[in-house]
């Protein structure tokens, strides 16, 4: 009996504390806890606030915002959708190079289209000047500080969204799901309609989902144009009326159309199953010939020119005017704070997905899960809440930092956290780390369990198993990841504009100042910064299209 106990207690080796989950939940409290304190401000609703609110903003800000969100989700739609087929399905001159420079608007941050689009067309922009010369007036023109042209404007930077999930829906199915039509005898368009997007509608509620999201979340472009939506509105409230309750407040009703929008997309999916029709290899595209060739040709031209190719044109001209006299030591610090605070996150928000991965492959995987989707859903809210909600809390604890210091008789700065890179740092972590954690974790899937058993009979402990077969393998991963981010980031604007340290510019402020200002010249310089590096992840996204 002795000997058997002892056997057991030798074969069964003692029980380790499990400390995984409890990391997944310490990371996914980076982003719930903001959402929390933006969420119980509707505990404690000031009527004062409300009232102003219900009588003087939110009447036109559910309005501009509703008639925003259609309208890009309608133009996105349309033309990702007529883009993705026609690239997909047919065979015309330059089909092969559309395919993939369609993506470029990606690269381009919708704020930096939209300074350009206002300075180009725009009553004194060089179009309408052209027309007044040709014609004598450009009344007829429409005016493009309007409602139309924030819809346009970010339907030419958004659509790549659905672009590019359109296209791979189509390329699975391609002339085999028009041949299926035709078998049921429907013409190639009734096949379009009755077969092919009822077969794509899964990419094409995620790429309209994605373009919702972006939609709700921007701030640089509405305010270039000056038209009033949510993410102003928290914008003016904090450092306009220096509301900080207010702009909670109005927060907080985003936060909840945004978790509706996120609710309607995994239900609008369901638990349907899409297939492609046939996988007996790519189905050849259908040649076009004559006019036809000429129009696919000339429609992704046009598209091209007005989203990506004259916009960066525009911004090469105005950046060579005032290079020589723009162009200082400030542009110095405002590249350094770009790069060390993106440079910064990235290596922050690359460890925390690579921990999260590592929680959701241990034993406990089902809360690591769980834990791991709440804390990538800060992707889909605004910058300014999670602003909002990384500054309500860290302010709290730094007044009691603050007094806990004056009671023990030290002397204290005003501030102590406040107006920090750790603000920065805290909201940028809330809201990209779902870019860091999707690449790491499907390079972590691909480490199987017989690799590390292998690597543990050669006896590796779990530090050398790390280094010696996890981050080589996961190497591939994390620097995706790492780019990602720090290209998010060098777009990023809101969380930067509002939770900086007093005089901490980068080149997305530097942009947002000179536009602000209506001065699009100055404004060229750090766009065009900005856009160079948003081409990187676009050429690395080409490149795995093209070896697929």
């Amino acid at each position: 009996m002795t000997l058997s106990l002892t056997a057991q207690a030798q074969a069964s080796p003692p029980r380790r504390w499990n400390l995984q989950p409890g990391i997944a939940w310490l990371i996914a409290a980076i982003t719930l806890v903001p959402l929390l304190v933006v969420l119980a401000s509707l505990a404690d609703p000031q009527t004062d606030i409300w009232a102003h609110l219900a009588d003087y903003v939110l009447p036109q800000l559910l309005i501009n915002t509703a008639w925003l969100a259609g309208g890009v989700a309608i133009g996105t739609l349309l033309l990702g959708v007529s883009l993705a087929w026609l690239t997909a399905v047919y065979d015309f001159p330059g089909r092969r190079h559309f395919a993939w420079l369609l993506a470029l608007p990606l690269a381009m941050p919708a704020y930096v289209l939209a300074s350009v689009q206002i300075g180009l067309y725009d009553f004194t922009g060089p179009l309408q000047t052209l027309l007044r010369e040709w014609f004598d007036n450009s009344r007829w023109f429409p005016p493009i500080r309007s409602r139309g042209g924030v819809i346009l404007t970010m339907t030419l930077a958004l659509y790549p969204y659905v672009y590019l999930l359109a296209r791979n829906a189509f390329l699975t199915q391609g002339r085999r799901a028009l041949e299926a039509a035709a078998v049921l005898g429907l013409s190639r368009r009734q096949g379009f309609w009755r077969v092919a997007m009822p077969m794509a509608r899964p990419w094409l509620v995620g790429g309209v989902s994605l373009v919702l999201m972006e939609t709700l979340a921007d701030f640089g472009t509405v305010a270039t144009f000056n038209y009033d939506t949510f993410t102003t509105a928290i914008y003016k409230a904090w450092f306009a009326l220096f509301n900080l309750k207010a702009a909670s407040q109005l927060a907080s009703l985003l936060v909840m159309a945004v978790l509706a929008l996120a609710l309607f997309e995994q239900k609008a999916r369901g638990n349907k199953r899409y297939h492609g029709a046939g996988r007996s290899g790519p189905a050849q595209p259908i040649r076009l010939q004559g006019l036809r060739a000429v129009a696919a040709t000339a429609a992704c031209l046009l598209i091209l020119a007005l989203a990506f190719f004259i916009p960066c044109g525009q911004l090469l001209k105005w950046a060579a005017t005032v290079i020589k006299t723009d162009f200082d030591s400030r542009y110095i610090s405002f590249i350094w704070h770009s790069v060390l605070l993106a440079g910064g996150a990235a290596m922050l928000v690359v460890t925390l997905g690579l921990l999260l991965a590592y929680a959701v492959r241990g034993r406990d995987g089902h809360s690591a899960r769980l834990a791991a989707r709440l804390a990538t859903l800060g992707y889909a809210i605004p910058g300014s809440v999670l602003a909002v909600g990384v500054f309500i809390p860290t302010a709290a604890l730094d007044n009691q930092l603050i007094a806990a210091l004056q009671a023990l008789g030290w002397q204290t700065p005003p501030q102590i956290l406040k107006g920090t890179l750790v603000v920065m740092l805290l909201a940028y972590a809330a809201r990209f780390l779902a870019v860091a954690f999707e690449p790491t974790q499907a390079a972590m899937q691909r480490i199987t369990p017989n690799q590390e058993a292998a690597a543990a009979s050669l006896g590796l402990g779990r530090r050398e198993m790390l280094w010696r077969l996890h981050l080589p393998l996961l190497r591939g991963g994390l620097f995706t990841a790492a780019l990602m981010v720090f290209v998010d980031v060098m777009k990023e604007m809101p969380i930067t504009l509002m939770t900086r340290p007093f005089g901490w510019n980068t080149l997305s402020v530097r942009v947002f100042e000179m536009t602000s200002e209506g001065q699009w010249e100055q404004a060229a310089l750090p766009a065009l910064a900005i856009v160079v590096v948003g081409l990187i992840p676009v050429a690395l996204l080409a490149r795995q299209t093209e070896n697929r």
